[in-house]
Parts: structure tokens; sequence; C-alpha cells
């Protein structure tokens, strides 16, 4: 058993032995085959180094080369400037030379002139002697009477020129606006409808007021609150008079009325029902009435609180002249008048139609119409020059641009034609009086006269203070102070007559 074992040792030991063994030869071979591999490294180091200093020597020599192709290229350049240089140098002093010999020779020149001088004004001042010896007068004199005749020689001319530049702008302005205006207000002619403060609703019979007064009167109290409407109900037969300076509430309560005559049934709670069908009614009324306004306009785009607040135009009246028609007129009028000019017709015809808005909210708030008008369409997007033609449609700013004047001339044409608006015999008396009052406040005035409903004033001055000149220039002055101080339609003519008359009497 022991042997055995001893045996096992030892085959033990001899494969260990020769597993070592083993390991060392592997262990021989990897080093050897380490340092082959070693040497082959180090070889193509050295291969990769010699391969990379012949590049950069390359490298070197080809930037060398043209470093030298550089210098030399600037050297040339340099010799080139040089030589440049040189030339300008000549070239400056001869100039030199030049203006040298120039200045020299202007000298020359100032010298004599200066002699010259001398010698003109010696002559000069013995002409001006021997002038003075045969006329007689001295030299102010004569330069006085040369001036006085000079000026009126100029102010002669000068009137000749005024009047014949004046008739011919005259004749071309007349005639061209004649034409565009009677054109525009050719197409352009709208019935003209005169509404007052009251409306009347006709009854089937007396007994109806009874019904609509109700019991204690509070059928007749619950209509007027609801409306804001003054019911009259007086001795006028089968009649009752609605009043109130609102058309919108007058209308309102003129329909809600008659729907209760004609239904029967007078009691609060279907006075209420009546009211609010009627406002309902109106306010469809005035939204189509807007929305027709903006289509007959070709205006496209307009806010909606706008075309609305335009609705209500046609429940104002203005002087007699509904609101909404004229705003129609003046619009289409603007639009012509642009079309004829050559101005932007969508911005005339847009602020003709808005340039009176603010009279649809003038009542409710404080401001004239105008500034109102200005704030609406600014508060619903409208653009400047569409506010600006509002605002200077009554002058209140003066107008730069070309639609703002024709937007003013257009208001004025649709407001100032015969028929358009109501016109009291005392107001067009006060009228007349103030323009011949105006008149006759300058001094010189024979005699004054308002003609023609007041579109003309002839004035009859006194010969002997006024000359041709003098009369012009108190035309004008009167068309100025006229305009300034007097609010009136259309446009005021100014003739100034100067008569001289010569009497003698053969003996």
């Amino acid at each position: 058993m022991m042997n055995f074992s001893l045996v096992v040792s030892i085959v033990l030991a001899i494969v260990l032995i020769a597993v070592i063994v083993v390991q060392q030869v592997k262990y021989k071979n990897i080093k050897t085959q380490f340092q082959q591999k070693q040497n082959d490294l180090v070889e193509k180091e050295a291969l990769l180094q010699k391969e990379a200093m012949i590049k950069a020597k390359e490298a070197l020599q080809s930037d060398r080369d043209q470093f030298n192709e550089e210098e030399r290229e600037r050297r040339r350049e340099l010799s080139q400037m040089e030589s440049n240089l040189a030339k300008r140098e000549d070239y400056l002093e001869n100039k030199i030379q030049e203006v040298t010999e120039k200045e020299a020779s202007v000298e020359k020149l100032k010298d004599e002139l200066l002699d010259k001088e001398d010698y003109l004004a010696e002559v000069i001042q013995k002409q001006t002697a021997e002038l003075e010896r045969i006329s007689g007068m001295s030299q102010e004199e004569a330069k006085n009477r040369l001036m006085e005749q000079l000026k009126q020689d100029l102010a002669q001319e000068q009137l000749q020129m005024i009047r014949e530049n004046e008739a011919k702008i005259r004749e071309d302005a007349d005639e061209k606006a004649k034409e565009i205006l009677s054109t525009a207000m050719q197409r352009c002619m709208i019935e003209q409808v005169t509404e007052s403060t009251v409306s009347v609703v006709s009854l089937p019979n007396d007994e109806m007021k009874g019904r609509i007064i109700g019991r204690e009167g509070r059928n007749i109290r619950t209509l007027e609150t609801l409306t804001g409407v003054d019911l009259i109900i007086d001795d006028t037969p089968e009649a009752v008079v609605l009043s109130s300076f609102d058309p919108v509430r007058r209308e309102i309560a003129k329909l809600a009325l008659e729907k209760l005559i004609v239904d029967g049934r007078i009691h609060p709670v279907r006075i209420e029902e009546m009211v609010e069908k009627s406002k309902e009614e109106v306010e469809k009324k005035i939204m189509a009435e807007g929305e027709n306004a903006t289509v007959q306009m070709g205006i496209m785009g307009l806010n909606k609180e706008l075309i609305r607040h335009l609705g209500r135009l046609y429940y104002r009246t203005s002087y007699g002249q509904n609101v909404l028609k004229h705003s129609l007129e003046v619009g289409h009028i603007a639009g012509m008048l642009a079309a004829e000019l050559g101005a932007n017709v969508n911005v005339a015809k847009r602020a003709g139609l808005l340039h009176d808005i603010g009279k649809a909210i003038s009542q409710e708030q404080e401001g004239t119409h105008i500034q109102l008008g200005v704030e609406l369409a600014q508060k619903f997007g409208e653009k400047p020059e569409i506010l600006h033609a509002i605002e200077a449609h009554h002058d209140d700013v003066t107008a730069n641009t070309i639609e703002a004047v024709l937007v003013k001339l257009a208001d004025a044409v649709s407001a100032g034609r015969p028929g358009a608006r109501r016109d009291t015999l005392e107001i067009y008396i006060k009228r007349l009086q103030k323009i011949e009052e105006i008149v006759n406040g300058y001094e010189g005035i024979k005699q004054s006269f308002a003609v023609q409903a007041g579109r003309e004033v002839r004035v009859i001055v006194q010969a002997e203070i006024f000359d041709d000149l003098a009369s012009q220039k108190l035309a004008r002055d009167i068309a100025q102070k006229i305009e300034n101080e007097l609010d009136y339609p259309g446009q005021i003519r100014v003739t100034v007559v100067r008569e001289f008359r010569a009497t003698e009497i053969a003996k």
C-alpha cells in the first residue's frame, strides 16, 4: 500500500515537472515572439520617422520657394510704387510752378483793375456832377423819382398780371368745378325726409284712449316707463301723440302701441311683451339699414358695431335732413369727386359715410358729434386717414389730406343744396344782416347789398379812396372775414364795385 502511494506521488511529481517544462517552453516561445514584434515595431517606427522627415523637408522647401516668390513680387510692387511716386512729385512740382505764375499774373491784373476802378470812379463822379447840373436835380432826388416811377410801373404790371392770372384760374377752376360737381350731384339724388320730435298713432275710436290710460293710469305709466316716451292724450279725436327727442325710443313706443291696439289686450304684462318685441324689431331694422348703407357704398369689412350705429342714424335728423341719407349722399359725392381728382376713392367713400357717426350717440354721451365720432371709429379699428377726415369735416382741425378736403366739400354740398335742410326765416335774415354788418365795418364803403339769397355780397366803395389794387385787396379781406366769422352752406361771392364819374357842363 505504501508503495502504491509512493508511486502515485512520483507520477504526480513527474507530471508536474512536465507541465512546468511545457510552460517554460511556451513562455520562451511567447517571449521570442514578443521580441520579434517589438523589433518589427521599432523598424516600422524608424521607417515612419524617416518618411515624416522627408515630407517635412519637402513641405519646408515648398514654403521656402513660395515665400521667395512672394518676396520677389513685393519687391516688384515697391519698385513700381516708387516709380509712380517719383512721377507724381514731378507733376506736383510743375503744378506748383504754374500756380505761382498764375498768382503773379492775378496780382498784376488786380493792380490794373484797381487803377481802372479809380479812373472809372473819377469819370462817374464827373458825369454825375454834369448830369446834376443839366437836370437841376441832385443824385438822391433823381433816385427817389426813379424809384417812385418804378413802383408805379411795377404796381400796374402786378395788378395786370393778377387780373389776367385770376381770370384764367377762375375760368378754368369754375369750369372744372362745375363739371365735377354737376356730375357728382347728377349721379347722387337721394330723397330727403323731414321728421319731427313727435309721432302720431291713430286709434280706431276714442274709447281706446281710456284703455290705453288704464285703471288709475297704470297702463300709460307702464308704457312711458318702459319706452322713455311721453304719451300725450288730449282732445284730438282718434289719435295719441308720442313725444321724445330720442327717435329710436319714439319708434319703439309707436310700434308697441300699434301692436297693443291691434291685439286689444292692454295691460302691464302685455305692454311689456309688446315693448320687447318692438325693441327687437327696431334693432333688426337698425342692423338692416346699416348693412344696406354699407352695401350701397360698396364698403367691406366695417365693424358690426359701426354698422349698428350707422343704422341708428336712420332714425336721426339734423335740420330736418335724415342723417343716414345725408351720410350716404356725402359718401357718394366724396367718392365721385375723388375719382375725378385721382384721390383714394375707398377712403373718401368710407370717411364720407362715417363722418356723422358720432350723432348716433351724441344724445347719450357728452361731447360734440365730431369728438364722439372719432372716438367711436378709433375704438373699432378705423385707419388714421378715416379718423382725420371725420375730425376735419367741420374745420375742428385743418384738413391735410385731399380725401379730408373732399369729405368736407361733399358735406357742404349735401347740406347746402336747396331743399336739403330747413332754414328758418329768422336765421336767414340774421345771416344777411351779419354779412352786411361785416362789410360795412370797413372804411370807405358807400353801400353794401347781400343778394342772391346771401350767395353774393356787392360792395360799392368810394373811388377817391380805393384804387384798383386796393379794391382787390378789400375783396379778399372781406371774403376772409366772412369765412372766419360766419357758418353758411356753399360759398359767398364778394364783388367790390369802384365807380368814378366825371361830369362837365357845356355852356
